[in-house]
């Protein structure tokens, strides 16, 4: 085999299939522990594996915090052991329900959610339970999240209901700066206010979990902050851009030429269905071919013209490094294992579904 993602055995694979390296995921899960200095203060985000087997490899390390954005993924947590997990996702009308339901299915486990609006809390104490939430911050992103100005008011009406409070939430998804200074910078202007905030509250001492894939080595120099990275133990094309970074792309897609519809080009059998592609630009890198250009995808089928065409078969293998492998992980039900270049068992993407009672 020439290349680390190549397999001996591709005769054993359908495709398209979605493959996993569990080597290269475990150095990563070495890298995202140096670099916050000890496994107690990482609160890693779930979304984009969804795989009990990942989850059980950080356990190992000592990992014991998690972050997740679907009740699935909580219930895939709690099943698998972990100790504390936050949904950092506000949830309402009968997902409140299904939370206190997994909490009293989980006693060992303590559950935690999000909330940003006084309106939230309403919902919440119609249920009369102390459930443990994290006021979520917004630093730029304005998705989810109040100001850090607003947020001292919203610390009060918490304090005054039914609801416990364990910490603040300072997600900074939005940063996408490639020069290390500037993301610094950005990172620091957003948390500007912030430890007049915890003076105000009298919090000092709560949790507060911070950061994303890219900027936790960020916050991971304030000793006081826990951090909460998610793609980085898959890592993927997009993020290969940020060079200071230490990780290594540990997923790939498996796909084959299926036909070869005219001159310089090759169709593949990796459609929408197999590959994310809500980026504007190309969903996806192969590193076998890379000068392909997609001329043509849709749901089954991805047209790709090069001027390699002439050296490819139908039937021969490609792999290729998804820019966003997040969404891409969900649409699929399983990952083939690979180990030194043989696919050797299957993981199920266990948490891909969607709980709906």
């Amino acid at each position: 085999m020439n290349q680390w993602f190549e397999i001996s055995n591709p005769d054993d694979l359908l495709s398209p299939a979605l493959l996993f390296y569990p080597d290269r995921i475990d150095a990563n899960i070495d890298r995202m522990i140096s670099i916050a200095g000890s496994a107690e203060r990482l609160r890693p985000h779930t979304k984009t594996y969804k795989c009990r087997e990942i989850i059980e490899m950080q356990l190992a390390r000592g990992i014991r915090k998690f972050k997740c954005a679907t009740l699935s993924e909580a219930q895939l947590l709690a099943d698998s052991g972990a100790a504390d997990i936050l949904i950092a996702y506000p949830l309402i009308g009968p997902a409140q329900a299904r939370l206190i339901a997994l909490n009293k299915q989980y006693p060992q486990t303590k559950f935690a959610v999000l909330v940003d609006h006084e309106e939230q809390i309403v919902h919440w104490n119609h249920h009369e339970v102390a459930m443990s939430v994290f006021i979520d911050l917004d630093v730029g992103m304005h998705r989810t999240g109040i100001g850090i100005e607003a947020a001292a008011e919203l610390f009060s009406k918490v304090e005054q209901s039914d609801l416990t409070f364990r910490g603040w939430h300072v997600y900074d998804g939005h940063l996408r700066q490639i020069d290390v200074e500037q993301r610094t910078e950005a990172a620091q202007a957003g948390t500007v206010g912030l430890d007049t905030l915890l003076e105000q509250t009298q919090t000092q001492s709560v949790e507060i979990v911070c950061g994303g894939s890219v900027s936790f080595p960020i916050h991971a120099r304030y000793p006081e902050r826990q951090l909460s990275p998610g793609t980085i133990l898959l890592w993927d094309y997009g993020y290969s851009r940020f060079t200071d970074l230490p990780f290594e792309i540990a997923a790939c897609l498996f796909t084959r030429v299926i036909s070869k519809p005219d001159q310089g080009l090759l169709c593949l059998d990796l459609g929408h269905k197999a590959v994310a592609s809500e980026t504007k630009g190309a969903p996806i890198y192969f590193p076998q071919i890379d000068d392909a250009e997609i001329t043509t995808h849709s749901e089954e089928h991805m047209v790709i013209r090069t001027a390699q065409a002439e050296h490819w078969n139908i039937g021969d293998v490609l792999y290729g490094w998804p820019w966003h492998i997040c969404p891409t992980v969900a649409l699929h039900q399983q990952a083939g294992v690979v180990t030194d270049h043989h696919l050797n068992s299957f993981w199920n993407i266990a948490a891909r579904h969607r709980i709906y009672q």
